[in-house]
């Protein structure tokens, strides 16, 4: 029993170009959509999308490597040739000559591998899956379940790999302990080799240690937009609760929110629109100057009288008065605070002479 390999991937990300290695004399190429491979070579090529010709050059070959290139184009070019056909038998025929084919493979002799290169299609949740027609094959018959081996081609900064574990949102799959990483270079010839150490198929050899190391790519993942690393999100813990401390002593008047800062969790303190609008409320120049001399007011209280050369007033609250302390300004939409003025609702009358009288209600009175 031959054993068989899908290779799935974009248009562009390197499946065909990881055929680059594998040696000329070992591989039959059966290029489907009759075009040139991206590198100079002088591989066996078959172009063909006949079902019975691709089926007789893979029993005939004493090549140990087939590849089919542009798979599920076997499915395409047979549907854009049978477009004028009504019905829905043609489908069913697409499929099963698909499912066939596959089937064959299994007849193929022990030490022959077949790689299967194909493109992948997204549903509307962004999963991912090789690209067929109709509905029969993914309905009745998912093709990657035929397969125990299943690659993504992918490139990242221009670095081509294979995937060889899945991201949850596709097909990709290996047998435990073959691949050295989840992502490997896109050469062929190595995954070739593997899989025969891996199984001992034929006059195998064992893939040295330092060509693991080679092959592994450790693309580095770029942080998602708005993600925190490990000292921001530090310093915001520590930013929320000195928010939690402070709160009693540096009371919002226009909080409504029904209770105070340090009897919310720090989860809502350290909520990132909460942040914002405390830090900005920090930055405002206006709200630290009303800070800064209400303190000022406090610290110097009671000592209006005090004769010189004493140093140190014991503070009595009972004795000493509290100076009048500056109300802090209305908070500012952002909007309104780039333009210079008040929002709406926070609006006060400049000229205390304006009069407060209420409206006359506009309602008209039934019969």
């Amino acid at each position: 029993m031959g054993v068989a390999a899908l290779i799935l991937g974009e248009s562009g990300k390197g499946k065909s170009a990881s055929l680059r290695k594998v040696p000329e004399d070992q591989i039959l190429v059966i290029n489907v959509a009759d075009k040139p491979l991206p590198f100079k070579n002088h591989m066996e090529s078959i172009s063909t999308d006949n079902y019975p010709e691709i089926i007789k050059q893979m029993k005939l070959t004493k090549k140990k490597i087939i590849v089919i290139d542009d798979a599920q184009y076997l499915m395409a070019n047979e549907f854009m040739r049978r477009a004028g056909e009504r019905g829905f038998d043609k489908f069913t025929e697409i499929a099963q000559k698909f499912w066939t084919l596959i089937q064959t493979i299994k007849e193929l002799p022990k030490d022959v591998t077949v790689y299967i290169l194909a493109h992948i299609e997204r549903d509307q949740n962004g999963n991912e899956k090789i690209k067929t027609i109709g509905k029969l094959l993914d309905e009745k018959i998912t093709i990657e379940g035929m397969f125990t081996i299943v690659l993504k081609a992918q490139v990242s900064d221009g670095i081509y790999t294979f995937s060889t574990q899945s991201s949850g949102f596709d097909t990709v799959k290996s047998p435990m302990g073959m691949f050295p990483n989840a992502t490997i270079d896109n050469d062929l010839w190595y995954v070739d080799r593997k899989i025969r150490e891996y199984y001992e198929i034929g006059d195998f050899s064992e893939v040295k240690p330092e060509e693991d190391a080679a092959v592994a790519k450790y693309v580095s993942k770029k942080p998602r937009r708005g993600k925190r690393n490990e000292e921001t999100q530090v310093e915001a813990a520590e930013e929320a609760a000195d928010e939690v401390s402070t709160a009693s002593v540096d009371p919002d008047p226009e909080d409504n929110s029904g209770g105070s800062e340090s009897d919310r969790s720090n989860e809502e303190v350290a909520e990132k629109t909460g942040r914002r609008e405390r830090k900005r409320l920090r930055d405002d120049p206006e709200r630290k100057a009303v800070l800064e001399r209400n303190a000022e007011k406090v610290a110097n209280a009671g000592l209006e009288n005090v004769p010189e050369g004493v140093t140190e007033v014991p503070f009595d609250s009972d004795h000493v008065k509290m100076p009048e302390l500056e109300e802090l300004p209305k908070r500012k939409s952002r909007k309104a605070k780039e333009e210079g003025f008040m929002s709406e609702p926070e609006t006060q009358a400049e000229d205390n002479n304006v009069s407060e009288e209420k409206p006359v209600s506009r309602r008209r009175r039934r019969n």
